[in-house]
């Protein structure tokens, strides 16, 4: 990402420990501008539809199981 653009989300957000953000990336190629960084410094790239199918998984309840185990 060129710039420093202000994360949409930061999860967690409680803590200085670099807690994993969600940006929209402009400059990127549509297919990269959906960036979520997380805190070991890895980032994630893909398209707004790719990004809304993720949520739409998540709103669903398909991701629970990922997060009560």
């Amino acid at each position: 990402m060129t710039g420093s653009p202000e994360p949409l989300a930061t999860f967690c957000g409680n803590c200085n420990c670099g807690c994993p953000e969600l940006f929209v990336d402009e400059t990127a190629a549509p297919e990269r501008r959906i960036v979520i960084t997380d805190d070991f410094g890895q980032r994630v790239q893909m398209s707004a539809d790719q990004f809304g199918s993720l949520v739409e998984e998540a709103k669903a309840g398909r991701l629970d199981a990922a997060v009560s185990a």
